[in-house]
């Protein structure tokens, strides 16, 4: 898994006090975009949506892409609890298991007979930032500017919002990319968008534009909020004859 984050993705969410710029573009552009308001409104309510959950559930897809080729599709469950803990079961094609404890990332395939485990401030791992789900970042610490992904190319009834770092090399911003939020923090992507149900305030899809042509995307479905998690699901016990292994000690990114 590449570095940054998001939330992460990850996730993340309202930017108070911060400005709000004009649309870029002609006047059909602004048209078709919808307006500030509705953007701030789309961000406060996705914040709410998650930050009043003491447990989340859901099915993921994740699929990680350089270039036009897909490297691996992968598929299962992922539990999240506050504050900023979550668990992901991969079920297809192979068993794997990715803890973050508050403190810890582990990720443990139990075909390699081998756990990595990493400092979450240190793990270079975009699931990571999506444990601030259920805690009370926001997107702002990830975001130098959010706006709304134009041309508009979510179904009806979804939003689609465009994250762009702050720090790092400049970026021009696209004609007609819609009214922009600021401020925030910094990380090594291009861009995040977010993909969100505004009828029911869900995070249905995160995709991370990285340098090089990678691309990390995370779709998500079946959300169950408040739900009993056993304490136990959000920590790792290595079984017997595991070998644990140190990212720092690799130096390479959770994959």
């Amino acid at each position: 898994m590449k570095k940054v984050l998001f939330f992460a993705l990850c996730v993340a969410l309202p930017i108070l006090g911060a400005e709000v710029t004009a649309p870029v573009g002609g006047a059909s552009d602004a048209a078709a975009q919808p307006a500030a308001s509705d953007l701030r409104a789309i961000v406060r309510k996705l914040e709410a949506r998650y930050h009043s959950a003491t447990t989340l559930k859901a099915s993921f897809l994740e699929r990680y892409t350089e270039g036009s080729r897909d490297v691996r599709i992968e598929s299962g469950t992922v539990y999240f609890s506050r504050p900023g803990r979550m668990r992901w079961e991969y079920e297809s094609p192979e068993e794997k298991l990715f803890i973050a404890d508050g403190r810890t990332v582990w990720f443990y395939v139990p075909a390699d007979r081998a756990v990595t485990r990493a400092r979450m401030k240190e793990s270079a791992d975009w699931r990571t930032p999506l444990a601030l789900l259920t805690g009370k970042a926001k997107l702002a610490r990830l975001c130098g500017r959010i706006e709304f992904a134009g041309p508009p190319t979510a179904p009806a009834g979804h939003a689609l919002l465009r994250c762009l770092p702050r720090g790092g090399a400049q970026r021009a911003r696209p004609q007609g990319s819609g009214d922009a939020l600021e401020p925030a923090d910094e990380g090594s992507f291009h861009e995040v968008l977010l993909e969100v149900d505004t009828a029911h305030d869900d995070l249905l899809r995160v995709e991370v534009h990285q340098p090089g042509g990678i691309v990390m995307e995370y779709r998500f479905g079946n959300w169950q909020q408040d739900i009993p998690l056993p304490e136990a699901m959000f920590h790792f016990q290595a079984p017997a004859g595991v070998a644990i292994v140190d990212e720092s000690s690799v130096r390479i990114p959770l994959r």
